[in-house]
């Protein structure tokens, strides 16, 4: 058995041992929803050193600079880390029934069909050809403004954040935030602290929400808290890639 395919069905075991029917309620309920543990610490530390590896990334994204919000990301180039890629893999078709039943709910075409590997090349066909894996770094004092990460007109609905460092010993604040517009009410807020090597599922653009006139597209954004001391790396996995 090669390594490549240990690698798999690790992933695969890790994903799958995640109560699904209730990860789909609580997504269904509030935008988002935790996993078990993806990573181990030992998994973890290793992606987060991969930070200072410049020749692993395409583009470096000074948050401050662009004002949004106080850190610095990195985009992965192909080929991804082993870790990266099988997590893509194995998350997308676990997804892919949530995204399609809020997608019906909508009245929209849904249009991904069953594998990773065919979405992205529609994605690639449509101009949206950059990876876009992230790997994410905040110092004390970082935080990152509500925003969505839509790079196109291809979207998947969906999106992972894996937190590489232990909340309360790495670092303090730096909650993962998601607010939400309510069909013709005030927004609301969710706020969770991811543990280490755990995923958190998200909503990436809108999701639906049952209203008096039926089922209603509500605009979500997510973003980060200030981290109060510490340091922060986390794993952006997103499910369609950029133009």
């Amino acid at each position: 058995m090669t390594t490549t395919t240990n690698a798999k069905d690790t992933f695969a075991r890790r994903i799958g041992g995640a109560d699904w029917p209730a990860v789909t309620d609580e997504i269904n309920d509030y935008g988002c929803a935790l996993l078990p543990r993806l990573l181990t610490p030992a998994e973890c530390a290793d992606l987060a050193e991969l930070y200072d590896r410049a020749d692993l990334f395409r583009a470096t994204i000074d948050m401050r600079r662009h004002r949004f919000g106080d850190g610095e990301y990195r985009y992965f180039d192909r080929p991804f880390p082993e870790a990266v890629r099988r997590l893509r893999e194995e998350l997308y078709p676990r997804l892919l029934p949530i995204a399609r039943d809020w997608y019906a709910k909508l009245g929209r075409d849904a249009e991904w069909p069953d594998s990773l590997e065919e979405w992205l090349e529609i994605c690639h066909r449509a101009g949206q050809e950059r990876p876009s894996p992230i790997l994410l770094r905040y110092e004390t004092g970082g935080w990152n403004a509500l925003h969505r990460d839509v790079f196109g007109d291809k979207v998947f609905p969906l999106q992972v954040v894996i937190n590489l460092n232990a909340p309360g010993e790495d670092h303090t604040g730096g909650e993962f935030l998601l607010v939400e517009q309510r069909p013709r009410a005030q927004s609301r807020a969710t706020a969770t602290l991811v543990p280490q090597g755990h995923g958190l599922i998200f909503t990436t653009r809108d999701r639906p929400v049952m209203s008096k006139r039926g089922w209603s597209a509500a605009p979500v954004r997510h973003g980060v808290s200030a981290v109060r001391s510490g340091r922060r790396h986390t794993l952006g996995l997103v499910f369609h890639d950029a133009t």
